[in-house]
């Protein structure tokens, strides 16, 4: 008897495409697997994609002809030759270049990606610690670049930037935190030549105030991230009152030499600020300060962190500002429940509030804040210590769009409060790190209502154990993150439930010396995406859990061997087979040898990028290694 055709055989292919457009990442997976048709619809569909393993990029760049955004961050082995042979198969469309921690690409590689990506327009270079003016001066050949981000490329100069700037001078966005070779002379040809730059990051420079009478000279600045720069004062910030017309955004948060007066004046130039964030940097909320920001009608983030508050300063800043959606007061003395009550009767458009370490606050303000913003989507409350079960009662009957609640070192809370936070059932992210009250009857609640949860930090929480772990194992199947170091009832058999967690990718051990080898190896078997673990001081764990993570633990990037049992050919076997993993710290292990660690670093030395080792071996291990490593662009700390 003929088999009779599918209904899905009738649809059209720009119904499917329509159909694909409302699939998130996990379903597009499964999508691609349907059949030939739906694999096809992927191909032409998918415009961006992440690269694990880099010898299968020439066959993924033909399978979907319309990529403009490329990730190769987590390619282990990418280097120029690499790039040189890719080359070879012609120019591609890619837009969006991530080349993020690629070490041990060099300016031969970066000038061929640059001329094969001909319609190159964002790049992401952050965290390579080998890009200096060389490689500047090859990115510089792709012209049409619009965004490049620098983070931490600590061997660029004021020459390299410059390269940068003169090649592509229609840049709109350029982040150069914490590089710290540029001065004010790279920043002040920077503003000159890139007068269309619409956001710049300058944190962590050593800039001073010519930088800042340079960057006020922009006309289309948006976006100004000036984090912790330690030479520019108040003096610096009054160019930008009469500067930077467009301005929409700033960050002063640690600037030490900045002070309310310098705050004030980027208020008074500027009243359509949205985004204010000047935290550790105003030491009191003062009248100038209040009167001033009176005038920003559409300011929806506030960050006042460590600043002296009163009640009547928080209650008139509320009144004035009432469509914030984000505030930050964490460590701000003089915050209590008054404030914090008419904060909240205020501003109820609040998405996000963070009262760190505000120790004066009590159930009372976390129930007026949990009934009056009812959109309220994030809550930090570490170190509040006088929040009990009954504030977090008023968030599970109110808060029913929280997704992120940190109750980090908040001692009040147990087992009660547990079960009323599980009625938060859009929670994604739970730290409870150092809550010593709750057990494993807090858990069971959270396993069973917190589907959604994504993230959850148990740090130090030494009362619950295997049952409680189990709970969270069954019900949270979403998780991603778990930390659960230094919980020391945890066992084997509690451990073992993780590996139920298939998209787990972080697990934090650290400190659990009653699991064994048996114990990881379920982790290792079950866990399949994990990318980060955390093995430090789990004294207990042989070799057998170490073999089966070298099988099974593929995807595994970073991880964490201090203090561990882990025998030479187990390591060696470690290093071997974790075909993509790139940060390695192996501190103070016993059973290993001087040459087991040398077989190991060479069995993975294409591919590391970072390595913590013990400081003795730097005189025992050969030259040869250490240049090695060195030449493929990994750092080496020696602890």
């Amino acid at each position: 008897m003929p088999l009779s055709p599918s209904i899905l055989s009738v649809l059209s292919e720009d119904l499917l495409v329509r159909v694909y457009g409302f699939l998130d990442p996990p379903c597009r997976k499964k999508w691609r697997l349907v059949s030939k048709e739906f694999h096809r619809v992927d191909s032409l569909s998918r415009t961006s994609i992440r690269i694990l393993r880099v010898e299968f990029l020439p066959a993924l760049l033909s399978n979907y002809p319309h990529l403009s955004s490329l990730d190769l961050s987590v390619c282990p082995k990418l280097d120029d030759d690499v790039v040189l042979r890719l080359a070879s198969y012609g120019a591609v469309s890619i837009k969006s270049l991530n080349l993020s921690r690629a070490t041990a690409l060099r300016a031969r590689g970066l000038e061929t990606l640059a001329r094969l990506c001909r319609g190159l327009e964002r790049v992401d270079v952050s965290h390579c610690w080998g890009f200096g003016d060389r490689e500047a001066a090859a990115l510089s050949v792709a012209a049409g670049l619009r965004e490049v981000r620098l983070d931490k490329c600590l061997s660029l100069s004021d020459v390299g930037l410059a390269r940068i700037v003169l090649g592509c001078s229609n840049l709109s966005k350029i982040s150069l935190k914490w590089c710290m070779e540029i001065s004010d002379l790279g920043i002040d040809l920077l503003c000159k030549k890139c007068k269309d730059l619409k956001s710049l990051d300058v944190s962590y420079l050593k800039i001073t105030n010519d930088s800042i009478r340079s960057i006020a000279l922009l006309p289309k600045l948006e976006v100004l991230e000036m984090v912790n720069c330690p030479l520019v004062d108040d003096d610096g910030l009054q160019y930008l009152e009469n500067g930077c017309p467009s301005l929409q955004e700033i960050d002063v948060t640690r600037c030490e030499r900045v002070s309310l007066s310098g705050v004030v004046s980027i208020v008074r130039g500027h009243p359509d600020l949205q985004h204010l964030k000047a935290s550790h940097c105003v030491s009191e909320v003062s009248l100038s300060f209040l009167h001033n920001i009176k005038a920003l009608k559409h300011l929806k983030t506030l960050w006042i962190d460590g600043a002296r508050v009163s009640d009547s300063s928080l209650l008139t800043l509320s009144s004035s500002c009432r469509p914030l959606t984000d505030i930050g007061v964490s460590k701000c003395v003089g915050v209590t429940d008054i404030g914090i009550t008419g904060l909240a009767r205020n501003c109820i458009n609040l998405k996000t509030l963070n009262l760190a370490c505000c120790g004066f606050v009590t159930d009372a303000a976390i129930s007026a804040v949990a009934q009056s913003c009812r959109n309220l989507e994030t809550l930090k409350l570490e170190s509040c210590h006088m929040i009990t079960e009954k504030g977090l009662q008023s968030l599970g009957c109110y808060s029913k769009h929280l997704q992120e609640l940190d109750l980090t070192d908040c001692y009040g809370v147990n087992d009660r409060g547990l079960e009323y936070i599980s009625k938060c059932s859009n929670l994604l992210r739970l730290k409870l790190g150092l809550c010593t009250n709750i057990s494993d009857k807090g858990m069971f609640h959270i396993g069973s209502k917190c589907s959604k949860l994504l993230e959850l930090d148990l740090y130090r929480c030494g009362g619950f154990g295997d049952d409680g772990l189990a709970a969270i194992s069954r019900g949270c199947k979403s998780l991603n993150r778990l930390i659960i170091s230094y919980c020391g009832e945890l066992t084997d058999t509690g451990v073992e439930q993780i590996r139920q967690l298939e998209h787990l990718s972080h697990l934090e051990l650290r400190g659990l010396k009653n699991i064994t080898g048996a114990g990881l190896a379920a982790v290792a078997c079950g866990c399949k995406k994990l990318d980060y673990l955390d093995l430090k001081k789990c004294e207990n764990i042989d070799d057998s859990g170490f073999w089966a993570l070298a099988y099974f633990a593929r995807n595994l990037r970073q991880i964490n061997l201090c203090y561990c049992s882990v025998s030479d050919t187990a390591l060696c076997m470690l290093m071997s087979n974790l075909s993509r993993v790139q940060d390695v710290d192996l501190v103070n292990l016993n059973r290993v040898t001087v040459e087991g660690s040398e077989f190991a670093l060479r069995a993975c030395c294409n591919r590391l990028k970072k390595l913590k080792l013990f400081a003795p071996l730097r005189f025992l291990l050969s030259s040869e290694l250490l240049e090695m490593l060195h030449a493929r662009g990994c750092r080496i700390r020696w602890d």
